[in-house]
């Protein structure tokens, strides 16, 4: 009964497509944690290189 007060046809396939839709913003959000961790990372190696160098 709740499903019918919905404005959405969910028998055409719509929770398919939300499903896929949700995995796909998950995703991209996943590959933006996992660049931003891995530049951080490459900030901090070269960081710690430079540091290295000038106390040699």
């Amino acid at each position: 009964m709740f499903l019918q007060t919905l404005f959405v046809n969910w028998s055409n396939g719509a929770f398919i497509m939300t499903a896929i839709f949700g995995l796909v913003i998950i995703g991209l959000i996943a590959s933006v944690l996992i660049f931003i961790s891995n530049a951080s990372k490459k900030e901090r190696k070269e960081r710690e290189e430079r540091e290295s160098k000038d106390e040699a």
